[in-house]
């Protein structure tokens, strides 16, 4: 049998996956800290609900990408400070992220990251990192859905110029 066949899991991981995961963490983990944050300044509801999913979803992801790679002997990426609750009141008006800038922020965090998983889905040779990354890749789709119907129902989205053109030929 050669080294890349049998259980994925006692497969080495090629220098590429351990990049790209590495790095997938270390951004996840300050999503997370961002998001906790982002959570003080949000008014509506229903973007608090996406906020604490999101920051539930990157928890998961973190426990997950981190047993990886103590499995697998390599250092982890440093953790920030779990972010303390603060009263939206508090905040001063000019200070504080509106809703708005908070979905966007939500909604391009959810787009890259969709890049990222694909990314390394495509560079991945151990079945079980590129499963991994095809859940987390789900969980994204979903909560993009989420994110644009949220920011349709409340009146956010800004659409780019839209293309009405009809050719004069049919």
């Amino acid at each position: 049998m050669g080294i890349l066949s049998g259980n994925p899991k006692d497969e080495p991981m090629h220098y590429g996956e351990v990049f790209s995961t590495w790095s997938y963490l270390m951004v996840g983990k300050g999503l997370i800290s961002a998001n906790q944050t982002l959570l003080n300044h949000a008014g509506d509801d229903d973007l608090k609900k996406l906020l604490e999913e999101c920051i539930e979803i990157g928890k998961q992801e973190v426990k997950q990408i981190e047993e990886l790679l103590k499995d697998n002997g390599v250092g982890l990426p440093p953790s920030p400070p779990e972010r303390p609750d603060a009263c939206l009141n508090d905040i001063p008006i000019g200070a504080r992220f509106q809703d708005p800038e908070i979905s966007a922020k939500l909604s391009g965090d959810a787009a890259a990251g969709l890049v990222s998983c694909s990314t390394i889905i495509g560079q991945s040779i151990r079945e079980d990192i590129a499963m991994m990354f095809s859940q987390f890749h789900a969980q994204k789709v979903a909560l993009g859905g989420k994110l644009l119907r949220l920011n349709k129902e409340k009146g956010w989205l800004v659409p780019p110029p839209l293309n009405n053109y009809k050719s004069d030929n049919c």
